[in-house]
């Protein structure tokens, strides 16, 4: 399978619209410096336009994410960081449901369940942990008032408790509170990892099926 590049932002420097917008900047940052009544104010001119459009670039480049999917690995690229696993650790990939009077209802969340924790938690950088404990919090609460122990959720939040992997290492703090938010989220949805649709270059049906089309043409574990 050949290596593949993917980003939800549609932003490209040396695209026509881009090149039409950096020329309105030049000329309107010249009619400044033209109209400026001295060089100081001129330079303030220059100074402001030049953290406008660092500013603007800055927020594009912070909602950006980005996937690279390659014939040995899934890997998520974001502004702070990312993670990266292999194939061989995926178990499967799907669309989150919410079951709501007996129909699944599609969120909008992919799932990704893993065969052993570890792969991730070595690999997701702290800033990215953090973000997703913070960011997922609906995502839980829902399951949990799905399966009725919103009273729990509190304790499951940011449960600190230390977690013991399959070869015994330990995992404590961030990690251990990452690892068990995965194992409250398994019991929910039957998925670990979680990625918004909204971070997605296609639809939701389109990415799972390109993603299992890699899952499927990894080579196994030996």
């Amino acid at each position: 399978m050949e290596t593949l590049h993917l980003t939800n932002s549609q932003f490209k420097a040396d695209s026509p619209i881009n090149k039409l917008i950096m020329l309105l900047v030049v000329i309107i940052t010249l009619f400044l410096v033209l109209i400026a009544p001295g060089w100081k104010q001129a330079m303030l001119s220059v100074v402001l336009m030049a953290v406008i459009v660092g500013f603007a670039i800055m927020m594009i480049k912070k909602s950006q994410v980005g996937f690279t999917l390659t014939q040995s690995h899934f890997q998520q690229h974001l502004f702070k960081g990312g993670w990266v696993v292999r194939w061989q650790d995926i178990d499967s990939i799907g669309i989150c449901t919410y079951e709501q009077e007996g129909w699944h209802q599609p969120l909008p969340w992919v799932g990704i369940r893993l065969k052993h924790y570890s792969p991730y938690l070595d690999a997701i950088c702290p800033r990215i942990a953090t973000e997703v404990l913070l960011s997922q919090r609906a995502l839980l609460y829902l399951g949990a008032r799905q399966n009725h122990c919103e009273t729990k959720f509190e304790d499951m939040v940011l449960d600190p408790a230390p977690y013991i992997n399959q070869k015994g290492i330990l995992y404590e703090g961030l990690l251990a509170m990452l690892a068990n938010r995965m194992k409250y989220q398994r019991q929910f949805y039957g998925y670990d990892v979680f990625i918004s649709t909204s971070d997605l270059d296609r639809e939701a049906d389109a990415f799972v099926g390109l993603a299992r089309r890699y899952l499927a043409a990894a080579e196994p574990d030996t």
